[in-house]
């Protein structure tokens, strides 16, 4: 579990944060277990490391105290690659808690060969877990999958002693056929307008033009 340190953040607000990014400070908050949440700023690069290595948990020290705590939500900026805020809520590291876990499909299926596409319905999967056991994420193979057959979300494998949240009648992904689109049909030709001789008058209803 990595440790970071945090300083309590006095300033607040959308200026506030976007000067602190600028020095390479992450806004944060920490809160839960009943005690007052309390904003704070960490490192930037400490918290993306500790994120691109699949921590969860981490201990973070504020002045000569320890606390261990869950990533609970990352917002990200606008392109997804850089993290503007964390939310991290207090544990015990023998506690159970309630996550969501991101689905992962590995390998070519059976009946790839059949023309059979696989359509993943479900991209996460809602867990509770002890603290110290949650997975980065939950690795499906779909090696075996035969056109017409389904993964459900009780057949996924969980880390010993999880329990699932998520309906486990729900479709994780399933391989069918792909119809192919019937080609368009030309449209048909418009009857041609009779050309128009130049010099022609056209015909003016009823009556005859006086000479």
């Amino acid at each position: 579990m990595a440790e970071l340190k945090a300083t309590v953040r006095e300033e607040h607000g959308t200026r506030a944060a976007r000067e602190l990014r600028k020095q390479g400070l992450l806004p944060a908050v920490i809160y839960g277990h009943g005690k007052p949440t309390v904003p704070v700023t960490l490192n930037e690069h400490d918290v993306e490391l500790a994120i691109n290595h699949g921590e969860r948990t981490l201990a973070i020290r504020l002045g000569r105290k320890k606390e261990n705590v869950l990533i609970k939500d990352v917002q990200w900026d606008t392109f997804g690659h850089q993290p503007i805020h964390v939310d991290l809520t207090r544990v015990n590291l023998d506690e159970r808690v309630q996550v969501t876990v991101p689905v992962v499909l590995r390998g070519t299926p059976a009946g790839a060969g059949d023309g059979g596409v696989i359509q993943q319905s479900a991209a996460e999967a809602e867990i509770e877990v002890a603290v110290t056991d949650i997975p980065d994420e939950i690795r499906v193979s779909v090696v075996a999958l035969q056109v017409g057959q389904t993964i459900r979300m009780s057949d996924l494998e969980l880390p010993e002693g999880a329990a699932l949240l998520s309906d486990p009648d729900a479709a994780v992904c399933s391989l069918v056929l792909v119809a192919e689109e019937a080609a368009p049909e030309a449209p048909e030709a418009e009857e041609a307008a009779e050309p128009e001789v130049i010099g022609e008058k056209p015909e003016e209803g009823g009556e005859d033009a006086a000479g």
